[in-house]
C-alpha cells in the first residue's frame, strides 16, 4: 500500500512539475518537446524503479531508493512553488505575458528551497532546552538534567560516524541521564561493529535508557536491541526503574507493535503503572498517542517524553500530522502533566527538513514545590 501511494503521489507531482517547467520560454526554446517528455518519462521510470527496488542495505539498491525518496521531496517543494505562480496567473488565464517569467522564478525558488531543506536535514541537530516542573519531585533532584534523543533513524544515511558526533553533542550538555525515545534505527539493525564503542562513549552517571519505536519493528527488533545493549544502553520494554531516590523512569514498548499483535494500546502502560504513581515518574513512549497521554495523566505521571511526529519534517505536512497528533512538537501541559515531544535528531524518507532542523533536547527538572 505504501509503495502504491508513493507511485501515485510521485507520478502526479513529477508530471505536474515537468508540464509547468516546459511552459517556461527559455526551456521551450532550447529543448525539443519530444526530447523533454522522453527525458521526463525516463526519470519517472527511474523513480518508480527506486520505489520498488529500494533497500536499506548499502548496496546498489540503496541508490535508486534514495533517489526516489529525495526526488519525491524535491517534487513536493517544486510543486508548492509552481502552484503559487499558477494561482497568481489563473493557470495561464490572465497575465499571459508574465506566465513564463513567473514560472521561471517559481522553479528557481523551488530548487533553492529544496536545497535549503536538504541542508536543514544534513546539518547537525540543534539543542533545544526546556525546564519542567514535576510534581512529587524531591527537592534534592531539582536541577537534574536529562538529554532526550529520538528518531535517530540510524542506517545507510546516518551510521556510527554520525552517531559519534551526536555523542559529543550530548556529553557537552552534561546530562545525569540520557533517554532514547524510539526509532533508533531506520528499520534494519545498523550492523556496524563500531556502534557499541560509540555508544559506550556516552557519559551519564544515571545511565542511558531506551524504548522501542515503530521502526525497530520494521526490521529485526531483537538484534537492534542487542546492538544497543552491547553499547551500554538499557532498554525499558514495558518496565520501570528507580532512576534516583524518589524518581521513577518508566518505558513502554512501541504501541504499534502491540496493536499489530492484537493487544491494547495502553496495555504496556497499565502493566508498568498498575496504580497511580506515588513517586515522581517520567514516562518514555515513542508515539504520543492520545490514549497513552490520557492514562498517563490519570495515573499521576509527572512527565511524558515522546517523538515520532518529526514535527511534520517537511512543511506543510506538519498541518496533516497535527490532525493525528494535536500536540505536534515541543513542550505542553496536559492537566498538570508535562509532555515534551521532540521532532527528532534524524529524518525519515527524503533527507530533507523544512523549516526546522533536527534536534537534541535538554530537559532540566524542577521540583514543583
Amino acid at each position: 500500500m505504501f509503495s502504491i501511494v508513493l507511485n501515485l503521489v510521485g507520478t502526479l507531482l513529477h508530471f505536474y512539475v515537468a508540464h509547468r517547467l516546459f511552459r517556461i520560454d527559455a526551456i521551450r526554446a532550447r529543448v525539443p518537446a519530444k526530447a523533454w517528455w522522453l527525458g521526463a518519462v525516463l526519470v519517472w521510470i527511474v523513480y518508480l524503479a527506486g520505489v520498488h527496488l529500494g533497500s536499506d542495505a548499502l548496496d546498489w539498491r540503496w541508490w535508486p531508493e534514495q533517489f526516489a525518496l529525495n526526488w519525491l521531496g524535491l517534487m513536493l517543494v517544486m510543486t508548492m512553488c509552481l502552484l503559487v505562480a499558477d494561482v497568481a496567473t489563473g493557470f495561464g488565464l490572465w497575465w499571459r505575458k508574465r506566465v513564463s517569467r513567473l514560472l521561471g522564478i517559481a522553479s528557481l525558488a523551488g530548487v533553492v528551497l529544496g536545497g535549503f531543506a536538504v541542508w536543514q536535514a544534513v546539518r547537525a541537530p540543534v539543542v533545544v532546552a526546556y525546564e519542567v516542573a514535576m510534581k512529587k519531585l524531591p527537592a534534592a533532584l531539582d536541577g537534574t538534567v536529562l538529554v532526550m534523543v529520538t528518531d535517530l533513524h540510524l542506517g545507510p544515511q546516518r551510521g556510527a560516524d554520525w552517531m559519534a558526533k551526536r555523542v559529543a553533542q550530548i556529553n557537552a550538555l552534561r546530562p545525569a541521564a540520557v533517554v532514547m525515545v524510539g526509532d533508533q534505527v531506520d528499520n534494519k539493525p545498523l550492523g556496524d561493529p563500531r556502534l557499541a564503542g560509540v555508544l559506550r562513549g556516552l557519559t551519564a552517571p544515571r545511565g542511558v535508557w531506551a524504548v522501542t519505536g515503530n521502526h525497530e519493528f520494521y526490521g529485526d527488533a531483537e538484534t537492534t536491541v542487542a546492538e544497543f545493549a552491547a553499547g551500554g544502553v538499557r532498554w525499558l520494554r514495558d518496565a520501570r526503574v528507580e532512576l534516583a531516590p524518589g524518581l521513577v523512569l518508566a518505558g513502554v514498548e512501541d504501541v504499534g507493535s502491540r496493536m499489530r499483535g492484537g493487544g491494547e494500546i495502553t496495555g504496556g502502560l497499565a502493566q508498568v503503572l498498575p496504580v497511580s504513581a506515588d513517586q515522581a515518574t517520567i514516562l518514555l513512549a515513542h508515539i504520543p498517542a492520545k490514549p497513552l497521554i490520557d492514562m498517563a495523566t490519570a495515573r499521576g505521571v509527572g512527565l511524558m517524553l515522546s517523538g515520532h511526529t518529526h514535527g511534520g519534517q517537511i512543511w506543510p505536512f506538519n498541518y496533516l500530522v497535527q490532525r493525528r497528533f494535536p500536540q505536534l512538537v515541543g513542550q505542553h501541559d496536559i492537566k498538570g502533566m508535562g509532555l515534551v515531544i521532540s521532532r527528532g535528531a534524524g529524518s525519515w524518507g527524503p533527507r530533507m527538513r523544512l523549516w526546522q532542523p533536527g534536534e537534541i533536547v535538554r530537559i532540566t527538572l524542577r521540583s514543583a514545590s
